[in-house]
């Protein structure tokens, strides 16, 4: 799934008439850009969740032949969902039982996707998180093991460590029948809670050389500058 709903309130004007994921980086939206990368980790089927301007991303994909691969919309008309909210809303694409990524259409990464899924077919885990050591407000906490523990703040106890969250995930859909939450919300929520309550949530440190979450202009000027070539 790749999440696209975003209003990409941060980047306007660029935003005032096309959506965030259908925003330019050195000749790709943004949002083909992710479909490029899933492509080649072996995704051959996805869904990807819209809100503002959904007719542009429509039709985006359908003027690249949807990449050549099975895609379908899941639109949330009156207003965003977040990241579990729309991953609720879109469940019924899930219904081969295997495990599949979820990723945010705002971010740029170089990790390896294929041993992201690796790592999360070995660990048997509910869901697996691709983390980074870098600062962020919202730190997730992760024991030895690389569990998920709790969030920075909330739990206390030697040998965790702070990671912060790279937008980019692995998801059973054992997950659905465990989602109790109900229409607007995080997917990180969900974790927490399920974390708590005994689940296996695991965290895949990504040490790949860069990685930005494009929330603002000068963001995106850094992430232009990578996919040109240039210094990050």
């Amino acid at each position: 799934m790749v999440f696209a709903a975003g209003l990409g309130t941060r980047l306007r004007p660029l935003t005032d008439n096309i959506p965030k994921a259908l925003v330019d980086v050195a000749g790709e939206p943004l949002l083909g850009r992710v479909i490029a990368r899933l492509e080649a980790a072996g995704v051959t089927e996805l869904v990807v969740n819209t809100h503002h301007f959904h007719e542009k991303i429509e039709a985006y994909l359908e003027s690249r032949g949807n990449f050549g691969l099975r895609i379908e919309l899941s639109r949330e008309e009156g207003f965003p969902l977040e990241t579990g909210g729309g991953l609720k809303k879109a469940a019924g694409f899930f219904d081969d039982g295997e495990p599949f990524f979820a990723y945010n259409a705002d971010v740029w990464s170089e990790m390896d996707l294929r041993a992201l899924y690796r790592a999360h077919l070995d660990s048997g885990a509910l869901a697996t998180l691709a983390v980074r050591e870098r600062p962020s407000k919202r730190h997730l906490m992760f024991d030895g093991g690389m569990r998920l523990a709790g969030r920075e703040g909330d739990v206390s106890a030697p040998g965790l460590r702070p990671f912060a969250f790279s937008g980019i995930q692995v998801v059973s859909p054992r997950l659905f029948d465990l989602m109790t939450e109900e229409g607007v919300f995080s997917i990180t929520q969900v974790y927490l809670r399920l974390a708590a309550a005994g689940e296996k949530i695991k965290g895949f440190a990504d040490a790949s050389p860069f990685w930005c979450d494009i929330g603002d202009m000068e963001r995106l000027e850094r992430v232009r500058l990578r996919a040109a070539g240039g210094a990050s």
